[in-house]
């Protein structure tokens, strides 16, 4: 049986990941320049060639600038930084996760309002077919994906593409912690029963009705995540101690 290789991480990759952490981190303040690549190079013992490219990744995602003659200035990503940092944001400090699953929530309920009044019929059909595909998963991982299609066709529904853009940024910034965040979806019957009254909502075209269930799903599942996470934090911080 063939099976696809997993993909390797480059050196360029790890470099990156190690900068950013350090600016996201703090260690490298906004406003203060890198120390010069040669020596910077050096310390992570690259090439240049290799710091050069971590330094442009760097720079396309709204953390660095780099001008001639001057060096590299750490620029402030509250500022001037994109949505495709907040899965790094997350994972060094689970305090962004709050506020992305605020953002979850207001935008989801929004959704849903206007899902139930745009959604054709297909996308009914194809609502009703995803919800049974989480009553049916087989295990947290596969409930927790399934739920997830839910979401980005509740987005498609709406029939604004900048509504799936929205969900796709809110999804990426917390499903690379997934594991962590398992507990609504551990049981497949309980998970349908919090998410079927948003689905029969917009497919019956009852907006308010639907951002009402949204609200609740997204509020509920929120305090459950959140609350396994910190029970997560407590067990982990009990263990070390130990």
């Amino acid at each position: 049986m063939a099976v696809d290789s997993l993909p390797r991480r480059s050196v360029v990759d790890l470099l990156e990941a190690r900068l950013r952490e350090a600016i996201l981190g703090g260690t490298h303040k906004p406003g203060s320049l890198l120390p010069p690549e040669r020596e910077l190079a050096a310390g992570y013992g690259v090439t240049r060639t290799t710091l050069k490219h971590a330094l442009t990744r760097l720079e396309k995602s709204g953390l660095l600038s780099t001008r001639h003659g001057i060096g590299t200035r750490i620029l402030d990503y509250l500022q001037l930084g994109g949505a495709d940092l907040l899965p790094m944001l997350a994972a060094q400090d689970h305090g962004w996760l709050r506020e992305i699953f605020e953002a979850r929530r207001h935008i989801g309920t929004l959704i849903a309002g206007r899902a139930a009044t745009r959604r054709t019929a297909r996308q009914a059909r194809r609502l009703e077919e995803l919800l049974r595909l989480v009553a049916d998963a087989p295990d947290p991982d596969s409930i927790q994906l399934a739920d997830v299609e839910v979401h980005r066709e509740l987005a498609r529904a709406t029939g604004n593409r900048v509504y799936v853009l929205l969900t796709n940024t809110l999804l990426n910034a917390y499903l690379p912690l997934r594991t962590t965040l398992q507990a609504p979806f551990e049981d497949a019957t309980q998970a349908w029963k919090r998410l079927a009254p948003v689905v029969h909502a917009v497919v019956d075209r009852q907006g308010e009705d639907a951002q009402r269930a949204a609200e609740a799903y997204l509020r509920g599942t929120e305090k459950i995540m959140l609350n396994s996470l910190e029970h997560g934090r407590r067990s982990s911080a009990v263990d070390n101690s130990g």
